[in-house]
């Protein structure tokens, strides 16, 4: 007959002969091991974790639960919390099974005696253990079953390490006693691999509950409140990566604590767990390794030398036919090994490598033969690529080089993020490895790093290479032309940079689409640096063409880089031209194509922040302008780009000049250099530090020095015309600042930068003519024109006759007209000071952590999570920082935080 509470056969137990009762043992029988009903006591460093016990809970609702994870996962410890101290049944028994339980006799008795232990009351005729193996008669068990379905609670029964369980029989019996006792026995097994039970049979009927491995994997939040535990006060960055590293693995972070509590910092711990041959490798090879099959044994040492195990690879190094099932079953064992997507699995990356280290010391060589099998196997699948790295740890070089080169992989070495791939297998790249491709590998690792110089050695030597052997496949001249295009933006030649783009262009037609299409890093670093060239010889608008179109290619992790530094460049363009709300927004576009890719600021060119550090400046943002000079001081481009290099020096000369530090500001501009390495001049860098000198040389009230600057700019720059006449003003020539004015008027296509300057001068020219109304007319438009910019600098350069002029108007951002002192200088209670004024008292150092959170716009249940703050507790802090900055939402509070440098 059907059991209709779970719609399986209820078939009857098989029958057997009957063992002898606990109440008339046989003689010779062994005591029970009372050991194995102990609930396994928490350590100090216990971390209870809520989410899992409400699983465990949930699950005991139903008649099963299982519990599977690999060792060393906490699978024993989290239901053991559970059975203490949560909401489990309060009848309730422990038993921990011992290996190779292979019959029915001696597990039932120790069930029945774990029952007794913890005071659950049995039928009479439980048996116990014998030395030999002995069976269970059905009507034992299905006395056991009518005695547990009669009761008015249930029983709670943990069977940890049922996977242990090697006899069908017993399987059997289990299900047989768990479908007949109804409400009356709630059943929890605790296993590494999957049980000898009929799994699918109880998911369809949805009455079990299952907690797997990536439930028990510990989250960074768990990770620092385990750390803390053993004495420990990470960060919330240093739990997260550890969380990352360990794949939320309990044993290896609670070996990582241990180490890092015994030595001096937690660096010595993290070299512990990371070490080949430490605590984390001896457990792993000894609680994993060794409790395999000789054939998966053999099977993971060869394979560890693969990123993923594919079947048919770990096949042709293994010299078997058997991996798919091999792999298939140390996944369903818990046996650190997942699968990742079809018939590819991964290795825990900590095991990987300790296989690796065991690869090494019992069989020296063996992992030279087996990379270069799997390079052979992978080329000859077209895998070029894949088969890089391999050829690459084999030392064999030459073929590793025509590899990279010939799958147009050499872009990736400029894109990749952090580089800590592809470039670290290059790393010991020798210098005589012959042929062109070598040569090109050299040179795109050189040109990376800015090392311009020994790029372009590099390249030429390529060249001669590929000019001996004409027979060479095209895509090592393709990548010589990407390069080239590089080589020469770092150089400042921009035609070389074009004529480079150009060969590019015609061989990258020859090349097949198959080929081109998994490469789109390609065609954005050869748009990008065309930019960069045009942009550098002050092209702007062929520069905007390149980079627009940089920036139009597939957002994809391989074109993250060129696509950041082609937003970062326009954003310069509209900067130079006076736009700075467009180029704020881009800006901010090309800091967040970083971020999501997870570039690091020491990876980006800076050229973004430098922007921001200049349009903060504009609007007397002082904090925030130092704060974006200093990432763009701590990027790649620094040192190593002029444009960068001088960008900053001149930004930091205005930020200096907005404080009144008008020596500071020249030093500062003594360190601006318009040369690239090769000594070509950039025809706007040079103009925009000469600019800056002259509106520096007018602050300390020297016309004529400001004049002699003004002597390095065009002729025709609007720019130069506004300063100019500002410096003829200042010298009492009003006729000639007309005229230049007049001359030069602003273009169109000009920001509204450019004419808030250009209408003010012309407002002063009136001023100092005695035309007030005209002045005061003017004055009211440049505002206009600032208030959407919020523009302040223009403003607060103008001295005091703007003040006279405008008394009791408002000023460009409606907070009052701007105050200003002496030509340059901000007056103490103007802008700046009323900026300060903002905060009523200091930030705590928690409301700085919540803002930073809020900045990276997480809600509060995620800045709670992080910070390790109950919600409330967040809540508080945000009303405590509004009323400090006098903000209303938490973006006007972050931006007023930036401003005045507290993030």
């Amino acid at each position: 007959m059907g059991d209709t509470r779970t719609g399986r056969t209820a078939s009857r137990a098989p029958r057997r002969d009957p063992v002898p009762s606990a109440d008339a043992p046989p003689d010779g029988t062994e005591p029970l091991l009372v050991s194995r009903f102990a609930v396994p006591p928490l350590p100090p460093t216990f971390v209870r974790r809520a989410r899992l016990l409400e699983r465990l809970t949930a699950g005991a609702a139903g008649p099963l639960t299982l519990v599977t994870g690999p060792a060393g996962a906490g699978k024993t410890l989290c239901v053991a919390d559970w059975a203490r101290h949560g909401p489990a049944p309060r009848a309730r028994a422990w038993l921990t099974v011992e290996q190779g339980c292979t019959s029915p006799g001696p597990f039932w008795a120790h069930a029945f005696g774990a029952m007794r232990h913890h005071g659950v009351s049995l039928p009479p005729g439980a048996g116990r253990p014998g030395r030999a193996p002995a069976a269970v008669d059905d009507t034992a068990l299905a006395r056991l079953a009518a005695h547990l379905e009669s009761r008015a609670e249930p029983v709670l029964l943990v069977l940890d390490g049922f996977d242990r369980v090697t006899a069908p029989e017993v399987a059997a019996q289990v299900e047989f006693v768990l479908r007949h006792a109804g409400q009356g026995l709630r059943l929890v097994l605790v296993c590494r691999a999957r049980p000898l039970l009929a799994l699918h049979r109880w998911r369809v009927a949805g009455e079990v509950t299952e907690v797997r491995a990536a439930d028990l994997a510990f989250g960074p939040r768990e990770t620092a409140a385990l750390l803390v535990r053993h004495g420990l006060r990470p960060s919330a960055e240093q739990a997260r990566r550890l969380a990352d590293r360990t794949e939320g693995w309990a044993a290896g972070i609670r070996l990582y604590a241990l180490a890092a509590a015994r030595g001096d910092d937690p660096a010595t711990g993290r070299a512990d767990l990371d070490a080949e041959h430490g605590t984390v490798a001896d457990f792993l090879l000894g609680e994993v390794l060794a409790a395999q099959p000789p054939a998966a044994r053999d099977l993971l040492l060869r394979a560890s030398v693969l990123e993923q195990v594919e079947p048919d690879l770990a096949d042709a190094l293994t010299g078997r036919e058997d991996a798919e099932g091999l792999l298939a079953e140390l996944e369903r064992a818990n046996a650190f090994v997942r699968a990742v997507g079809p018939s590819r699995y991964r290795v825990h990356p900590l095991f990987a490598r300790a296989l690796r280290a065991r690869l090494r010391s019992r069989c020296p060589g063996l992992e030279r033969e087996l990379r270069c099998a799997a390079a052979r196997r992978l080329r000859a699948t077209g895998r070029l690529a894949d088969a890089l790295p391999h050829a690459a740890a084999a030392g064999e070089w030459a073929s590793a080089a025509e590899l990279f080169v010939g799958s147009l992989a050499v872009g990736r070495l400029l894109t990749d993020v952090g580089r800590q791939g592809l470039d670290a297998d290059l790393a010991g790249l020798p210098d005589d490895v012959p042929g062109a491709a070598a040569h090109l590998l050299h040179a795109a690792r050189g040109l990376a790093r800015y090392d311009v110089a020994a790029g372009v050695v590099q390249l030429r030597r390529a060249e001669e290479e590929l000019r001996r052997r004409p027979q060479d496949r095209v895509e090592a001249r393709l990548s010589l032309a990407l390069l080239r295009v590089l080589a020469s933006r770092l150089l400042g030649s921009a035609d070389r940079a074009e004529a480079a783009f150009l060969e590019a262009g015609r061989l990258g037609r020859l090349v097949p689409a198959a080929e081109r299409e998994p490469h789109p890093e390609l065609s954005a670093l050869l748009l990008a640096n065309l930019g960069a060239a045009r942009l550098w010889a002050g092209r702007l608008g062929s520069a905007r063409e390149a980079l627009t179109a940089a920036v139009a290619l597939p957002d994809a992790p391989e074109t993250a880089a060129p696509r950041h530094e082609a937003l970062g460049r326009i954003a310069l363009i509209d900067f130079l031209s006076g736009w700075y709300l467009r180029a704020e927004d881009s800006a901010r576009s090309a800091v967040l194509v970083a971020e999501r890719a997870g570039l690091p600021v020491a990876r980006c060119d800076g050229v973004a922040h430098l922007v921001l550090a200049g349009v903060a400046v504009e609007r007397d943002a002082l904090g925030a302008a130092r704060t974006a000079l200093r990432r763009a001081a701590s990027s790649a481009g620094y040192g190593n780009d002029p444009l960068v290099t001088s960008g900053v020096a001149t930004m930091r000369a205005r930020a200096l000049l907005a404080e009144g530090d008008t020596r500071a500001c020249l030093r500062a501009l003594a360190e601006a250099d318009d040369r690239s390495p090769a000594g070509v001049r950039s025809p706007w860098v040079g103009a925009r530090v000469a600019l800056a000198e002259a509106t520096a040389h007018l602050a300390d009230q020297e016309p004529a020095a400001a004049l002699r600057a003004l002597d390095a700019v065009s002729a025709d720059s609007t720019e130069r015309a506004v300063v100019a006449a500002r410096a003829r003003l200042a010298q009492g020539d009003h006729p000639s600042a007309l005229d230049l004015l007049a001359a030069h008027p602003v273009a169109p296509g000009e920001g509204p930068a450019l004419v808030v300057r250009a209408v003010l001068a012309r407002a002063e020219i009136a001023e100092r003519l005695g035309e007030t109304r005209t002045a005061r007319h003017l004055a009211l438009r440049a505002l206009d024109i600032a208030g959407p910019e919020r523009l302040r600098r223009p403003f607060l350069e103008c001295g005091p006759w703007l003040g006279r002029v405008l008394r009791g108007h408002a000023g460009p951002d409606g907070a009052g007209l701007p105050g200003a002192g002496a030509a340059g200088r901000p007056d103490p209670a103007g802008a700046d000071a009323g900026a300060r004024a903002v905060v009523v008292e200091p930030l705590s150092g928690r409301e700085r952590d919540v803002l930073r959170q809020v900045a990276q716009l997480k809600s509060t249940e995620e800045v709670a999570e992080d910070l390790f703050l109950s919600v409330n507790t967040v809540k508080s802090h945000l009303k405590s920082i509004f009323r400090k900055l006098g903000a209303t939402r938490r973006g006007e509070a972050v931006r007023r935080a930036r401003e005045l440098d507290l993030i």
